[in-house]
C-alpha cells in the first residue's frame, strides 16, 4: 500500500519531485522533499519541506471520498493560517495547498531556526530523559513551555482534536533550550466550549500516562502549571476561564475512567 501511494504522490508531483516518506497514518501520509512548490530548484534544494497527502478511501463512494478529502484539506489549511497568526503560538506555517487532491505544503520545522540542534517528538524527548534523569529541570521547562502553546491555543478559543504526545514537535534551540510547536491540525477547530478543551486535556493526559507512566502525575503538574499560566496572565477573566476549563477536564476524566472500568 505505502508504495503505491508513494507512486501516486509522484506521478501528481512530476518525476522532478524527490520524497521521503516518514509517516503513514489511517488518514494522511506525510513525506519530506527539498523541492518548494513555487519556487525554482535552485532556490529550495537546501531546504525540506513536509507533503501531507490524503489518500482516497476505497470503502467510501468516490464523490462522498472526495467531497470529505476537500473539506478536511480546506479547513486544516485555514486553520493552519489563522494559527500561525496568533502571537506567541508556534505551528508551523502553511505554504500551498491543493484541497482537490488532498495534499498540504507545510514549513518542515527547525532548519531556520537559530543554534537548531535537531527536532524530537514530545513522546521520544520524554523517553530520552527517562532512562537518565526524568525529572531533569530541562524536562520541566520544556513541559511548562508545552503547556503554555496548549494554553494560548484554547484561549484564543481553538482546540486541536487529537493532542498527543506524538503531535507536539520539540525544536532544539540552542545546548539546552527546546520550543514546542504544535502539529496535525487534521481534527482541529475553533471552538470556544469548554467540553473541547478538556477533551484535548485528557486525550494529553492519557498518552503522558500510557507511555510515561511512573512520572505522570509530575509531567501533567508541570503541563498544567505552563497551561494555567496563561490564562492567569488574563486577570480574572482568564482566572475565571481557567476554572471553567480544569472543572470540564475533571469531568472528562472521571468519565472516562468510568469507561474503563465498566469496559
Amino acid at each position: 500500500m505505502s508504495q503505491e501511494i508513494v507512486s501516486k504522490v509522484s506521478s501528481y508531483l512530476t518525476p522532478h519531485v524527490p520524497l521521503n516518506l516518514i509517516a503513514q497514518g489511517a488518514e494522511a501520509v506525510v513525506f519530506t522533499t527539498n523541492v518548494h512548490p513555487y519556487l525554482p530548484a535552485k532556490d529550495s534544494s537546501n531546504k525540506s519541506y513536509i507533503i501531507k497527502y490524503r489518500p482516497a478511501k476505497r470503502y467510501r463512494h468516490p464523490l462522498i471520498d472526495r467531497s470529505l478529502t476537500k473539506h478536511r484539506t480546506l479547513s486544516e489549511s485555514r486553520l493552519l493560517a489563522k494559527l500561525f497568526l496568533i502571537p506567541g503560538l508556534k505551528v508551523p506555517q502553511l505554504i500551498a495547498c491543493d484541497v482537490y487532491n488532498g495534499y498540504l505544503w507545510i514549513e518542515f520545522l527547525g532548519e531556520d531556526l537559530p543554534n537548531n540542534g535537531g527536532f524530537s517528538n514530545l513522546k521520544n524527548f520524554l523517553w530520552m530523559f527517562a532512562s537518565s534523569d526524568p525529572y531533569d529541570p530541562i524536562v520541566k521547562e520544556t513541559l511548562i513551555k508545552v503547556g503554555q502553546q496548549i494554553g494560548l491555543l484554547h484561549w484564543n478559543d481553538y482546540c486541536h482534536g487529537d493532542l498527543t504526545s506524538s503531535n507536539i514537535v520539540l525544536v532544539r534551540e540552542g545546548f539546552q533550550s527546546w520550543q514546542p510547536y504544535l502539529i496535525d491540525f487534521g481534527l482541529g477547530s475553533s471552538s470556544n466550549m469548554v467540553e473541547d478543551k478538556g477533551v484535548d486535556l485528557y486525550v494529553l493526559e492519557r498518552a503522558i500516562v500510557s507511555t510515561h507512566s511512573l512520572f505522570a502525575e509530575t509531567y501533567k503538574e508541570w503541563l498544567m502549571d505552563g497551561f494555567s499560566q496563561v490564562y492567569r496572565g488574563n486577570g480574572s477573566n482568564g482566572e475565571k476561564k481557567l476554572k471553567e476549563v480544569i472543572s470540564r477536564f475533571q469531568e472528562v476524566r472521571m468519565r472516562g475512567r468510568k469507561r474503563s472500568m465498566i469496559g
